[in-house]
């Protein structure tokens, strides 16, 4: 495999897809044998990126495109956010089948459909062991349900991505496969033969306090905590914990779910992270941005930027010594628009965690209004994350 990618900030986006093809062809032998790739630009560009498929297409003829609009954009392993911005990362990926695909919500199986419904609609068996890279386009695609389905149809399949951003009312979003460009609906690509996709998904958060037992629920209503109110609960640990902690939890508190109570560790990686949306005052009741049900283990859990970075660092290394001796060649990155600038105050916070424990490998991706990726084999979508995906041959080089 070879990877490479670039990011340019020139205002001129056919001269920032030339600075971006200049770099990948340093590192890139020949770009009719690359079969991957994913563009991403910023909604500065506005009507420019209308010929913008095409002319990637162009550049590259042997190659599935897949890509989207983003507040901001994340290339050679650098991060741009308020600026005019072009990202394209290449992957040459011999003995690699790829299948792209373009729904709208309308084309999604019912409830009730077989996993034959979504293999049809895709084009993809599942005898073919896939993974996948999505991106959606927020107001017109019903992510949840697309994951579920994906996750149905393909069960143990990687499924990666993020939600297109940057949008508004004079620059709708946008999503690109091969030479066409979309505003609606969800663009894919399934990758299979020799191939792995690993995804990391850092949320961001820590717990605090301790876990305990839902004993009374209905709906994303959490009534009663081990036969405690739950804001009794949270009094308590209030109380108990540092200044530091008080203060987060005025302002960034959110509840963990236990995916996989039995492999919980000492960070947030086996919790879903899901918001705090309000609470009770007469019955101490909270609810919170998720579906729960008696008996699930759950755990309060505060997020600032000190608490992210250690997470992200915390996660990579994970990733990086259950690898072994497997090395990725390549990377995406998706990002929620709330981490960057707007969390750490400088860019590239988490491009530098990424290249200092994982290594300067080629990263490219963008900033999120949602971004996808898995919590203990089920695939969902995250705010506030940073979720990659890493890509690797099945087998090893001769």
């Amino acid at each position: 495999m070879q990877w490479g990618s670039g990011l340019s900030r020139h205002a001129d986006l056919n001269v920032a897809l030339d600075e971006c093809i200049a770099s990948i062809s340093a590192v890139v032998d020949d770009a009719s044998d690359v079969s991957f790739v994913a563009v991403f630009t910023s909604h500065h560009y506005g009507p420019q990126t209308e010929t913008l498929p095409a002319a990637v297409s162009e550049r590259f003829p042997n190659a599935v495109v897949i890509g989207c609009s983003g507040s901001g954009v994340i290339g050679s392993g650098r991060e741009e956010e308020e600026a005019p911005a072009l990202s394209v990362t290449a992957g040459a990926m011999p003995g690699v089948a790829l299948s792209a695909f373009h729904v709208r919500r309308d084309d999604l199986p019912s409830p009730d459909a077989p996993p034959d419904a979504w293999h049809a609609l895709l084009g993809v068996p599942p005898d073919v062991a896939p993974d996948f890279i999505v991106l959606a386009e927020p107001f017109t695609m019903d992510g949840d349900a697309l994951l579920a389905g994906l996750d149905y149809a393909y069960p143990g399949a990687v499924k990666v991505g993020g939600l297109a951003s940057g949008g508004g009312r004079f620059s709708p979003h946008s999503l690109v496969l091969n030479s066409a460009m979309h505003r609606d609906g969800a663009v894919g690509v399934a990758l299979s033969g020799n191939v792995v996709i690993d995804s990391v998904v850092a949320q961001g958060c820590r717990p605090i306090g301790e876990a305990m037992h839902v004993t009374g629920a209905e709906g994303n209503m959490i009534e009663a905590l081990d036969g405690v109110p739950p804001m009794e609960c949270l009094q308590g640990i209030y109380a108990a914990a540092s200044p530091r902690d008080q203060g987060l939890m005025r302002h960034n508190l959110f509840m963990g779910i236990a995916m996989d109570p039995l492999a919980l560790g000492d960070a947030a990686g086996g919790f879903l992270i899901r918001n705090v949306l309000g609470v009770n005052q007469d019955s101490g009741a909270l609810a919170v941005g998720a579906l729960v049900r008696e008996g699930q283990l759950v755990q309060f859990h505060v997020r600032d930027a000190q608490t992210s970075g250690e997470d992200l660092q915390h996660s990579l290394a994970s990733y990086l010594d259950a690898a072994g001796e497997r090395t990725a060649a390549g990377a995406l990155m998706f990002s929620c628009t709330g981490r960057g600038r707007y969390l750490y105050g400088r860019p590239d916070h988490d491009t530098d965690i990424f290249r200092d424990v994982v290594g300067g490998l080629p990263l490219g991706g963008f900033f999120c209004n949602g971004e996808i990726g898995p919590v203990a084999g089920t695939t969902y979508l995250h705010g506030y994350t940073s979720s990659f995906a890493l890509f690797r041959p099945r087998t090893a080089p001769d």
